[in-house]
């Protein structure tokens, strides 16, 4: 998604609070920090959540909606968006990887 659930992958200052140790004194990678950037730039109202009226200028967005908001409760949370992006990241890689297996098997059941 252009400015997408896929692309979250870090966590916002307030959760990182919350984060493990380890995880706290990790450096942020420029995807995570864009990531965040995305997110903060989506939450309008600076509530920690995005509404469906936050997303709606962003069709993407809109439609993952619901796929996203794993609780519910008509927001999503930064942790949902981790969850979605990590989902979505890994749905798309098995289909890459299918793909790029297609041809390689079409290939050697052509060859007699």
């Amino acid at each position: 998604m252009a400015v997408a659930f896929s692309a979250v992958a870090a966590q916002p200052p307030a959760a990182a609070a919350s984060a493990p140790a380890a995880k706290a004194s990790e450096p942020l990678s420029k995807g995570e920090i864009k990531a965040q950037k995305e997110f903060k730039m989506l939450d309008f109202n600076g509530d920690g959540k995005l509404s469906r009226s936050e997303v709606a200028l962003f069709p993407r967005l809109a439609n993952s909606f619901d796929d996203a908001d794993t609780n519910h409760d008509g927001f999503v949370s930064y942790e949902e968006v981790r969850a979605f992006a990590i989902q979505y990241r890994a749905e798309r890689d098995r289909a890459k990887a299918d793909a790029a297996r297609a041809p390689a098997s079409a290939a050697s059941a052509a060859r007699p």
